[in-house]
């Protein structure tokens, strides 16, 4: 089933769980139609303060809402054996059925480092990542399943607590191989906020993986993650995406930093122009209405959007009033 919404973010990396619960609460009731959760072991920086375990809180967020959600995204194979995720995923899906979707990425330092293993360079991290895909495909089926590969090894192990039909898996991507992956072996697409010629290529070459694999690309999830930063003024708007959320600003790759202190040590170098086009910072909401509607009409079906302040509560209801209602969906 294909679904159309604006999206809530929780952001793990900066709030309590119990905060995040009722704040999702609230943008149900404001008409957000999903919510995407971070699952990290750490935050960017310390000032960040938070880092819950997210897996406990999706039940919560289950019983207690009537939203779809998911992650955004969880890397298998570091802290999370792919056969332990596709269990996990198998539970949630089959107590919330239809409303659970899980997003996958490679992972980065900062949170899979704490396992002790060595981190790889990035084509060894994308190659465990679909090596897992590959082991969690095969045990949401419900067969038995052994794998002799790589990275992974597993031995006669069947998931008995499973949902009619297995949860969509969905992955985050910024290259045009794995975007074709993502298209051939998985059921969405999740992307972040980048440039439109990137971003129409990606979809292209994940819809090219789709027809490859047979697949009706046009029924298949493309999801976007946008982040802004809602203040009274576009000065106080910077400020706050500064003090916040700094890693924002950081225009060179991060999945090698392993310490939030390190992050600490970088965000004295960002300024307000580095957020550019990274995150939006104004406090004018029909340019929010704007934003929105051009990646909609760029091919999106669900855009899911991360207030990077704290001012949670007014994100939600300014949104709710000023903003989702004037989105204009695709048939």
């Amino acid at each position: 089933m294909q679904h159309r919404g604006i999206g809530y973010v929780a952001s793990f990396e900066q709030f309590h769980p119990t905060d995040m619960l009722r704040w999702s609460q609230q943008a149900e009731q404001a008409g957000f139609e999903a919510v995407a959760a971070s699952d990290h072991f750490h935050p960017w920086t310390p000032e960040q303060g938070h880092s819950a375990f997210v897996w406990s809180w999706m039940g919560a967020l289950g019983a207690s809402t009537s939203l779809r959600f998911g992650t955004a995204v969880t890397p298998p194979g570091w802290r999370y054996h792919p056969a332990i995720l596709a269990q996990a995923a198998a539970t949630i899906e089959a107590m919330y059925p239809g409303r659970f979707f899980l997003g996958l990425g490679a992972g980065e330092a900062l949170n899979e480092h704490i396992v002790g293993e060595y981190w790889p360079e990035a084509g060894v991290r994308s190659a465990r990542l679909w090596e897992a895909i590959e082991i969690m495909n095969k045990l949401l089926t419900g067969k038995v399943t052994k794998h002799s590969g790589k990275y992974f090894n597993l031995e006669s192990a069947k998931i008995y607590t499973r949902p009619e039909t297995p949860p969509p898996l969905y992955v985050a991507t910024a290259g045009p191989l794995n975007a074709g992956k993502t298209g051939q072996y998985t059921d969405g697409m999740m992307l972040v906020g980048a440039a439109d010629e990137k971003l129409r290529g990606l979809i292209e070459k994940f819809e090219e993986g789709a027809r490859k694999a047979g697949k009706d690309p046009a029924d298949m999830p493309k999801i976007l993650l946008i982040k802004i930063s809602l203040a009274a003024t576009e000065e106080a708007a910077g400020e706050q995406a500064l003090r916040e959320w700094p890693n924002g600003g950081m225009p060179f790759p991060k999945g090698d930093i392993r310490n939030p202190e390190d992050f600490r040590e970088m965000a004295k170098l960002v300024r307000p122009e580095n957020f550019k086009n990274r995150v939006t910072m104004t406090p004018d909401l029909d340019k929010h209405v704007e934003l929105i509607q051009h990646y909609v009409d760029l091919g999106f079906d669900e855009v899911y959007v991360h207030n990077v302040g704290r001012n949670q509560e007014e994100f939600i209801e300014r949104y709710g009033k000023e903003v989702i209602p004037h989105i204009k969906w695709k048939a």
